[in-house]
């Protein structure tokens, strides 16, 4: 079986999510895809930054935007392990995101549908469209290890 190009991609992401956890920090990563190829990548540190909005979406989208040279992502797609807290959701409207695609859903805090969908508010000025559920088992599975972990309830 050969894995789409959303999955491909979500391997990248989780690839970071993994890098995330090595530094203690929640294991979340993102990817912003340009053309089918990668420009922008980020995994979780505001622990090891003190920065509150270092989460991976933020870092991929600030490292996207250093690389073409212009903070307006637009037609870009940002694949992220991780559904959306309300931050970065924000974050993705501003960016003008064209497509975001997560693997696990948050229901504390997701932000795309989950708890509230700011991507789909009328009011706001730019909507993403969202594909959720790609990779969801792999997603969802290293944060309940990282967690279990932080629990010392080894799996």
């Amino acid at each position: 079986m050969t894995d789409t190009l959303d999955e491909t991609i979500m391997r990248e992401a989780l690839q970071l999510a993994e890098r995330a956890w090595l530094l203690d920090e929640v294991p979340v990563g993102a990817v912003v895809v340009s053309n089918g190829e990668i420009i922008g990548r980020g995994y979780n540190s505001p622990i090891s930054e003190n920065d509150p909005t270092a989460h991976a979406e933020i870092q991929a989208l600030r490292d996207a935007a250093k690389k073409i040279g212009n903070y307006r992502l637009n037609d870009c797609s940002l694949y992220v392990t991780l559904e959306p807290c309300p931050m970065c959701a924000g974050a993705i409207m501003h960016a003008r995101i064209a497509r975001l695609v997560y693997g696990a859903t948050d229901p504390k805090a997701g932000a795309c549908g989950s708890v509230v969908d700011l991507l789909k508010e009328t009011r706001l000025n730019h909507h993403t469209k969202v594909a959720g559920g790609i990779l969801t088992s792999a997603c969802a599975a290293i944060l309940q290890r990282f967690f279990a972990q932080r629990r010392g309830v080894e799996n």
